[in-house]
């Protein structure tokens, strides 16, 4: 596990391994594993196992998949953050969203759907068999 990941883990933010500053221009799939803070314009896919930050003033028109993501910019575009999204006061999202966790600040502009999944670091105490719930609260 990058020390990155480790960090996001602790409900820390991440220190950022690239950034994409606000005269960037990109068009197409963007991957990456650890952080990426982007500034300008991104116009096609995102697909990351890491942690994006969105600032204020970005422009992504993209459907989006990170483990952790933060918007501070705009979005069009569906997101699913597989462990935690979060909407600071100056994000915008145009699209749907699927999270495990989600935290929106007052005055965002919010149009969709939200689902809410199950986050793979915790167990699901509903969906899962007796037993192995049992057995999770004994280690506790």
């Amino acid at each position: 596990m990058s020390r990155a990941s480790r960090r996001s883990d602790a409900g820390e933010t991440p220190r950022i391994q690239t950034r994409l500053g606000t005269d960037t221009v990109l068009r197409g799939t963007l991957r990456f594993r650890d952080s990426v803070e982007i500034s300008g314009r991104l116009e096609g896919r995102i697909v990351a196992d890491g942690y994006l930050f969105i600032r204020d003033g970005a422009e992504i028109r993209a459907d989006i998949k990170a483990r952790d993501i933060i918007v501070a910019g705009t979005v069009h575009g569906d997101i699913e953050a597989t462990h935690r999204l979060e909407i600071l006061e100056t994000g915008q999202i145009y699209g749907n969203v699927r999270t495990a966790r989600f935290r929106v600040a007052d005055g965002v502009v919010f149009e969709g759907k939200c689902e809410m999944i199950r986050d793979a670091d915790q167990i699901d105490v509903f969906a899962a068999p007796i037993d192995q719930v049992r057995e999770s609260v004994r280690r506790s």
